[in-house]
């Protein structure tokens, strides 16, 4: 089947693709990216300004048909960065209507006329890299992680079937354009299943609200924001599904979310490397806290330090392996792909987890900055963030582990809050949780640092 089926093989739908100023019908679409297809014949590797709106999505579209891999660059990317990634993939062409962003390699993103949308190159082998998408660059310099078109697939049918997915459903988001959850899930889903894609340019809950869908896609801090923004939170009672994603959803955000709309959000996990391994599913539970069931084709366990299996018994913490289908096939390297080192076939993520007897996962956050050794006990960051984040005045919190020299790490809170003392938060917590998972220290802060996707960046909470 084709990477891109629904594009393909659907009769022409008007308005397949809608964005805040253009909007395209599925005929359309494909005869304009057939066209700009055209031009890539015999490029290795292309660059896409990765700017929000349909311009990216025709790129893509067209680099994905002509069988050429992507680099997407996100808009936003400082002088450095993008010199990096321009020079470390090796792109030839650069995609943008933006000369100033693209320079003397740009290829305009604009339409050809009298192209058909028959005029499609033969269907690449799945096998070929489809992305390489840079990750943040938090251990160095960022890494260009390869993508094949079979695992893209693989991913795209097992989240259609986990989420029920389908041709008759409208997504609606406004989420960045280079990373999985914007560009794979938010455009490629569509592409592939055939469901209409409304992109809102920026993820505001007045955006929201104002445009109907079946299924919504954000991270974290979209959702929080809606519910902050009650009325548009109800403005989106008839939809199907809420996703979140890219982060933890804090629990008091699930359940305002539950409350406002009328259903719980469906939380899921992933990361670059493996695209989404874990979600809940359309027709089943949705557990504040958690990121539901292993979707098809994915295995999953939690191995200690030494890497002996840890028991899924829902309280053992331990270093989450995943393996499947949808898989990097690697980092790019000078000259070729650098092979990803797995573990027995199994993929090291990075992240800690617990598994229950049932099967559902509770991601509990990075090994490096969410895993606290504290007097010998193994203490998840996210539990306590949880904690404190049900106290009535406080808004955000992170929680790390600091040197302590007796316990080896302490517990250690930044909290934005209206006012009230580190005093009170400490008593708070430890009246909830036992008492070694108590802060020993909070830092009342106006703001947390976050990345682009809303994620909170610790290393620079912990670097002061």
């Amino acid at each position: 089947m084709p990477l891109l089926s629904a594009l393909l093989a659907d009769a022409d739908r008007a308005d397949f693709v809608v964005t805040p100023d253009q909007k395209v019908g599925r005929d359309d679409l494909l005869g304009w990216a057939a066209g700009l297809a055209a031009q890539l014949t015999g490029a290795r590797i292309v660059a896409v300004h990765a700017a929000p709106g349909l311009p990216t999505v025709v790129a893509v579209t067209a680099a994905l048909l002509a069988g050429v891999p992507i680099v997407p660059i996100p808009p936003d990317a400082g002088e450095l960065e993008r010199a990096h990634i321009l020079t470390d993939s090796g792109a030839e062409l650069i995609l943008s209507d933006d000369p100033g962003a693209a320079g003397s390699s740009a290829v305009p993103v604009r339409r050809i006329s009298g192209v058909r949308p028959g005029s499609v190159p033969p269907e690449p082998d799945p096998g070929l890299p489809a992305l390489v998408l840079y990750t943040s660059g938090t251990t160095g310099a960022p890494k260009g992680v390869v993508l094949s078109r079979a695992a893209l697939a693989a991913d795209l049918d097992a989240l259609a079937a986990a989420w029920q997915w389908t041709a008759g459903d409208t997504l609606v988001h406004g989420l960045p354009l280079y990373h999985v959850h914007g560009l794979v899930l938010g455009v490629l889903g569509p592409l592939r299943i055939g469901s209409r894609l409304i992109h809102t340019g920026r993820p505001t809950p007045e955006a929201y609200a104002a445009n109907p869908g079946t299924m919504y896609f954000g991270v974290p801090t979209v959702w929080s924001r809606i519910a902050g923004a009650p009325t548009a939170a109800r403005a989106l009672r008839d939809a199907r599904l809420l996703v979140s994603g890219s982060a933890a959803l804090p629990v008091p955000v699930f359940d305002a979310l539950a409350g406002l709309t009328g259903q719980a959000p469906i939380e899921r996990y992933g990361m670059t490397e493996t695209l989404i391994t874990v979600s809940a599913r359309a027709d089943g539970e949705r557990r504040a806290g958690h990121v539901g069931l292993p979707l098809d084709g994915i295995h999953t366990r939690i191995v200690d330090e030494v890497g002996d299996p840890l028991p899924d018994d829902g309280v053992s913490i331990g270093l989450l392996q995943v393996c499947g289908p949808t898989l990097l096939d690697g980092y790019l390297r000078t000259g070729g792909v650098r092979p990803a080192e797995l573990i027995d076939g199994w993929y090291p993520t990075g992240d800690v987890a617990t598994i229950g007897p049932d099967g559902w996962h509770r991601i509990v956050g990075r090994a490096s900055t969410d895993l606290i050794k504290s007097g010998g006990y193994r203490i998840g960051a996210g539990e306590v963030e949880d904690a404190l984040l049900l106290h009535p005045a406080v808004h955000e919190a992170a929680v790390v582990g600091t040197p302590h020299l007796d316990l080896g790490e302490q517990v250690t809170a930044f909290v934005v809050a209206d006012p009230v003392t580190p005093e009170e938060l400490i008593t708070f917590v430890a009246e909830r949780l036992a008492t070694h998972k108590r802060p020993r220290t909070v830092h009342l802060v106006t703001s947390l640092p976050r990345n682009a996707m809303g994620k909170i960046q610790k290393k620079r909470l912990l670097d002061g």
